[in-house]
């Protein structure tokens, strides 16, 4: 009996109740959530596909390479019908990507960069991005005096960002760069960063009229530690890129010395990854009815004391 049951249930399971009956298989990969613009793509992706009845295999890097690679030949083995990675590395792990195209597993990237195995990247335009932020500060500035740069030159997007705020420095010769701290990709990040602010606030001081950062992660803890010197709202402003609750809670904060940010709407690209896997895996419409590059721009807004209230709501 039992092993006419089991052939019962291995029927059933292979013909299923109609053609509906296997739940479609995604899974997720966000490169490391204790950066929180990762974790808001891949939560936000995680949630629209469950709303549409997928199962969903949520996984995070955390900040590791090795962990971001097995991550994938995981999903690979484990056949899902499409993967979506948040922040990803398509140099790094370009085997892993190959493998999956060779797997007949599409892939579609957030804020990772293009790869030729990916069907594409779903991305803000970083090129204007860092020059509305660049511009921004010199603006705060009247076009005149010294910056400090907080970078992260091992990310795409941020290393886009600096490149340009080099390009507006090179056309606005009144305005210096006093210095710049490059943050290593390391799982401590934040303690990087602190140090590596710390020192350059310290050899600069009395010297800094405004701070660039690319990211806003990196501008919360320099916020803190202007904060913890004294400086007031506007003495030096802090200018970023990302945006989210607690940016905009920090650019309405008197105290704060957060300026400006140039707002990516994170949750919105975790959910157009998922749109595009409906249209393209589920629905078999071609790519090109999303986006014909490799790339699927979504448009960032700059965030300051005249809108912030309507994003704080």
């Amino acid at each position: 009996m039992v092993g006419i049951r089991k052939i019962l249930l291995a029927a059933v399971a292979a013909v299923g109740f109609g053609q509906g009956a296997q739940a479609f298989e995604l899974g997720v990969i966000g490169f490391q959530f204790s950066s929180e613009t990762h974790a808001r793509v891949a939560n936000a992706a995680a949630a629209a596909a469950k709303a549409k009845g997928w199962n969903v295999t949520l996984l995070n890097s955390e900040g590791a390479l090795p962990k971001h690679a097995e991550q994938f030949d995981a999903l690979i083995a484990k056949k899902v019908d499409a993967i979506i990675i948040a922040m990803g590395k398509p140099v790094e792990a370009d085997a892993q990507f190959k493998a999956a195209k060779d797997a007949k597993i599409p892939v579609i990237t957030v804020q990772s960069g293009a790869s030729p195995h990916a069907l594409f990247d779903i991305q803000t335009n970083e090129y204007k991005v860092g020059a509305e932020a660049a511009l921004y500060l010199l603006g705060q500035l009247g076009y005149q005096g010294n910056i400090v740069s907080a970078r992260f030159d091992l990310n795409v997007a941020s290393r886009i960002r600096g490149k340009l705020l080099d390009a507006v420095l090179s056309e606005n010769q009144a305005v210096k760069e006093l210095g710049k701290f490059s943050m290593a990709r390391t799982q401590s990040w934040r303690d990087d960063v602190r140090a590596g602010m710390q020192a350059l606030l310290l050899q600069n001081q009395g010297k800094i009229n405004g701070i660039w950062a690319s990211f806003d992660g990196q501008a919360y803890i320099i916020d803190d530690l202007l904060q913890a010197q004294g400086v007031k709202k506007g003495q030096i402003p802090l200018v970023s890129v990302d945006g989210g609750k607690e940016t905009y809670a920090r650019i309405a904060d008197p105290a704060s010395t957060f300026m400006a940010t140039v707002s990516i709407p994170f949750e919105e690209m975790g959910k157009q990854a998922v749109d595009a896997v409906q249209t393209i895996v589920v629905d078999k419409k071609p790519k090109e009815t999303i986006t014909s590059g490799p790339y699927l721009f979504t448009d960032a807004v700059l965030v300051d004391k005249n809108n912030v209230q309507q994003f704080l709501k």
